[in-house]
């Protein structure tokens, strides 16, 4: 089955378990940049760790990406672009990388959940995946997203 077909089927077996869904799909994505950390931090949401995510509000600028909202609704895409998660995000803030929370930090769930950890993480990765010119830097505006997992889906699909 091609992704948008999949997409599709996963769409219409979430509006069945949440009538509440608009008719047309949501964005689908993946977390981080390659299939393996795609696996990884799906595996993080699904377990109820990760709650949060961030990215370079610079790179939204540079790709033409909308910014994530309060209320919006994303497909969650594993490694091989297959639909298994829906979430909701229930929070957004911008800050400085600087200025990123210990609270925020927590909610990505990524490595030992601090602050000192996910800025280390989060320096490399904008380092190398960066999709804007300015790349990274310390006083780079970062967007916050919060979320909570609305829909699982069967891993088989």
């Amino acid at each position: 089955m091609d992704t948008d077909a999949a997409i599709t089927e996963f769409w219409a077996g979430a509006r069945k378990a949440l009538p509440g869904l608009p008719e047309n799909p949501a964005v689908a994505w993946s977390f981080g940049a390659t299939p393996k950390h795609a696996d990884e931090l799906l595996n993080l949401v699904l377990e109820g760790t990760k709650t949060g995510t961030a990215s370079s509000l610079w790179d939204h600028h540079t790709t033409g990406e909308p910014i994530p909202y309060v209320g919006e609704h994303s497909i969650i895409l594993d490694g091989q672009g297959s639909p298994r998660a829906i979430i909701e995000t229930y929070d957004v803030q911008i800050a400085l990388f600087t200025e990123v929370t210990a609270e925020h930090a927590h909610a990505e769930g990524e490595g030992d959940r601090t602050l000192k950890t996910w800025r280390e993480i989060h320096r490399e990765f904008w380092k190398k995946y960066s999709e804007s010119p300015k790349g990274f830097r310390e006083d780079m505006p970062v967007v916050c997203e919060r979320f909570r997992v609305i829909y699982r889906g069967d891993p088989g699909n």
